[in-house]
């Protein structure tokens, strides 16, 4: 045969078949646990996602008020947590980690309800971190900031000063 194919049938016996049985069942598991992988994995992303906007930006475009007090805003640092609103600064919170590492957060959520108090139409909050502020720590003030009925939570980099 041209081309130099060696289809097997130089010798005494013919040729040999070239159909071979594939066992599909191994390739049929291996697709079934890969798109419940994959389906668990989607339903997870959207379970775990937050509603975060960056500074400057907001979930809804709010018209602006002419009587409408300023949004809260919280320093995140490292060693502390500094709730102010407009020109009122609350007590510095100290950050302490409770025996599993995380962050404790009684005294902000104390504070942040004084606030809502204070203006209760308020819905909104910008998250001041600074680069040392781990992540863990900011997702979980997030949760108790939304906790505490502030659902629009923007988060921006601490202004250096």
């Amino acid at each position: 045969m041209a081309g130099g194919m060696d289809l097997g049938g130089g010798g005494k016996g013919g040729k040999k078949p070239l159909d071979t049985s594939i066992n599909l069942v191994p390739f049929i598991d291996l697709m079934a646990v890969t798109i419940v992988f994959l389906i668990m994995t989607a339903v997870w992303t959207q379970l775990g996602r937050l509603q975060v906007s960056q500074s400057g930006q907001s979930a809804q475009e709010e018209q602006p008020q002419e009587n409408k007090p300023p949004p809260p805003s919280l320093l995140i640092t490292e060693k502390e947590l500094k709730l102010s609103v407009g020109g009122l600064q609350y007590d510095p919170i100290p950050v302490i980690k409770d025996e599993k590492g995380r962050i404790e957060l009684k005294k902000l959520v104390e504070n942040l309800g004084k606030v809502k108090a204070e203006q209760p139409d308020q819905v909104s909050i910008t998250l001041q971190t600074e680069d040392g502020v781990l992540y863990d720590d900011l997702v979980r003030i997030i949760d108790a900031v939304i906790g505490a009925q502030f659902p629009s939570v923007s988060v921006s980099p601490a202004s250096s000063s």
